[in-house]
């Protein structure tokens, strides 16, 4: 089919299956200074102090009102030095934001010019505690379903005998693992809980942070939010466009996020923040190229080996 092409299914085997290495849009910030630690305390929801050098963690950057301003990878790199890395696009977001509340604060930011190999696969564990060498730095990065590594710096190469692979099929596996990406998933107006983030970015046992209200307000009362990030399985061969959307009933229960080919599934699956009175399994329709085709609103992560897609039949 056309949408599965040869290098798809060939570079998705090697990443699901046994080791793949791709090159990923990262922007690095690094944060020095004296004040640099208790900075980031107070605008990070992750526990910075309790870092080792050396050590690395997932954290968000908050607005006041607790929405998502960025989902950054924070590392300490020294006593008084930390590099925040995040999507590629969204540095310089990063530092307009934490500029905005340094106040009288000993600490400077700066970019780095690193980059980002992610390596995903099964067979990532042999390449051994020191995959990278040198000054790059290996930063455990499993994805749910999935073991992975990812090596950052200024100076990073591909481990020997490593294939490279396309960001087509880390797309697919990123969907499938239901991991949320700056810009799809991940906005102004997200809701941490909703995104299914707490658990790895937020640490509630930290001081104060700006934004920290309404995220501690929802767990309190059980992480009851109105729209929770679920997986969807498309039971048509065409891909519909992030924004399509989900119906039951002849209601809107929600729209696409991400969207990408899966050669586990053989069918298109997507992303989607979903009406929490959907609970999966459930039948819903997508409006895509074709018109409104039968989907089904899943638990992620969406891994495994090709199941019927929705309304019968395999996609």
């Amino acid at each position: 089919m056309s949408l599965q092409s040869s290098d798809l299914e060939r570079d998705y085997r090697a990443l699901r299956d046994r080791l793949g290495a791709v090159w990923v849009p990262r922007d690095f910030v690094r944060v020095s200074g004296p004040d640099a630690l208790s900075f980031l305390q107070g605008q990070l929801s992750q526990d910075v102090d309790a870092l080792g050098v050396g050590a690395s963690a997932l954290s968000l950057i908050l607005q006041p009102q607790g929405k998502v301003d960025a989902l950054v990878r924070v590392t300490r790199t020294g006593g008084d030095e930390v590099v925040l890395d995040v999507q590629g696009g969204w540095g310089e977001a990063v530092t307009t934001r934490l500029q905005r509340f340094k106040l009288r604060v000993k600490a400077s930011l700066e970019p780095l010019a690193w980059r980002c190999l992610s390596l995903r696969g099964p067979a990532v564990t042999d390449l051994g505690p020191e995959p990278a060498g040198g000054a790059v730095l290996a930063i455990p990065a499993d994805w749910p379903g999935l073991p992975g590594v990812d090596l950052i710096g200024a100076d990073v190469k591909p481990p020997d005998g490593v294939p490279l692979c396309g960001p087509e099929a880390l797309e697919a596996v990123r969907v499938e693992a239901g991991v949320p990406a700056m810009g799809s998933e991940l906005d102004e107006r997200t809701i941490p809980a909703e995104a299914g983030i707490l658990d790895e970015t937020v640490s509630f046992t930290k001081g104060c942070y700006t934004g920290q209200e309404l995220v501690a307000r929802i767990d309190s009362r059980g992480g009851n939010v109105a729209r929770r990030l679920r997986g969807v399985v498309i039971g048509d061969e065409a891909l519909p466009a992030p924004g399509a959307v989900l119906s039951s009933q002849d209601k809107e229960v929600g729209r696409l996020t991400s969207v990408a080919w899966s050669p586990a599934r053989q069918a298109p699956v997507a992303l989607a923040y979903v009406r929490r009175d959907v609970v999966p399994p459930a039948d819903v329709t997508v409006s895509g190229p074709n018109g409104e085709v039968p989907a089904r609103v899943e638990e992620l992560p969406l891994v495994g080996g090709p199941e019927p897609a929705p309304g019968g039949g395999q996609a």
